[in-house]
């Protein structure tokens, strides 16, 4: 049986830790053999006796052939540590994931990339600002690599295929979780234009301690991450040390000082992160890898599709108006014309309506 199937194999048991997988990769000689181990083979190797016994009686080719085909049966391909397909620059960082498993396109993994990160609750600053960055980025053949979380990482991901781009989205659950429920459909949008990738195995359960854990693949896989908008304590910084340690770029982009929402970056600008006022500041690092610029199809929230009512719905929209009634009252306009408008902009899908009569920007 291949090493590669066996790696996989051992990287959906239960028990079977990243150190462990470590250890039998140092053997090489070894991995012909995993499937035949004993009880002391498996102790050896740091498990526990009782997970030993456990081991020796269940890990075997008929395992791995019944764990393969519950993936290929959920359209999840797997990329190893063994393959050639691996990520280069993930192996060039600590705890690289030993198994990648994957929805989408993969040869994704192996384009220019940068990582963008936020807050999960931004501004309409914040959200206009990702959305700016990542139609320029994704038209000179940039891939947009985030987590799928709220906020700045949603807005990302669907500017990313909203103006025809490529974007990963790398979770903190198992790969076959969409996480937060209210990006399920951007979930398979991802999947079936991009890449979903976890290092996570199906059946795995979720926790909070996974999600910091996710930000190093992040950091990981691309050139450089981009802070769009952050509170001293977001994620996100996360994100970015980890970055650091990769000897990675950081850019943020600055943001009104009396804002909690930009402690964060201003922190980082601090630091020496790269300050990022425009698209040419984030480019102008990766001159000699980018593709000349390509036309992508002008997002839908340009203003040029929007009738003159609904650019000044969407304008309040942008600095924060959300409510109906405050729309109501800062529109000076009628209920219907009002309802209506709105009705418009959500048909356009440029506007969703939250619980509460509060309307949002896709």
């Amino acid at each position: 049986m291949e090493k590669k199937w066996i790696l996989a194999g051992l990287h959906g048991c239960d028990g079977i830790g990243w150190r462990t997988l470590a250890n039998i990769l140092s053997r090489d000689e070894e991995w012909e053999h995993a499937i035949h181990f004993s009880p002391a083979d498996w102790v050896e190797r740091g498990l526990t006796p009782e997970k030993s016994l456990q081991m020796s009686q269940h890990f075997n080719s008929d395992y791995i052939d019944k764990r393969m085909q519950l993936l290929h049966d959920q359209g999840i391909q797997l990329v190893t540590y063994l393959d050639e397909s691996y990520p280069i620059l993930m192996k060039e960082t600590a705890r690289a994931p030993w198994v990648i498993y994957a929805k989408g396109d993969t040869s994704l993994l192996s384009t220019l990339s940068v990582a963008m990160v936020g807050t999960r609750v931004p501004t309409a600053y914040g959200r206009k600002i990702g959305s700016w960055l990542v139609e320029e980025l994704c038209s000179r053949g940039i891939t947009i690599v985030s987590g799928l979380a709220r906020g700045i990482d949603g807005v990302c991901h669907e500017s990313a295929l909203r103006c025809g781009g490529s974007t990963i989205a790398v979770l903190g659950t198992a790969i076959d979780i969409p996480y937060p429920s209210e990006h399920t459909s951007l979930y398979y949008d991802i999947a079936e234009r991009g890449l979903i990738i976890s290092e996570y195995p199906i059946g795995m359960k979720g926790h909070p301690g996974l999600f910091p854990q996710r930000n190093r693949i992040i950091a990981g896989i691309t050139r450089g991450t981009v802070v769009v908008e952050a509170d001293a304590r977001s994620g996100s910084l996360i994100t970015a040390d980890l970055a650091l340690e990769s000897d990675r770029d950081v850019f943020a982009v600055p943001g009104p000082i009396t804002s909690p929402k930009s402690r964060g970056t201003l922190n980082l600008l601090k630091q020496g992160a790269k300050i990022v006022t425009e698209p040419q500041d984030i480019l102008e690092e990766y001159e000699n890898l980018l593709t000349k610029r390509k036309d992508v199809p002008a997002p839908k929230t340009q203003h040029n599709l929007l009738t003159d009512v609904e650019q000044r719905i969407y304008h309040m929209l942008e600095q924060g108006i959300t409510g109906f009634d405050d729309l109501l009252t800062q529109s000076g306009w009628d209920f219907g014309l009002l309802h209506s408008v709105l009705l418009s902009l959500i048909m356009k899908k440029t506007v969703v309506q939250l619980p509460g009569s509060v309307f949002k920007i896709i």
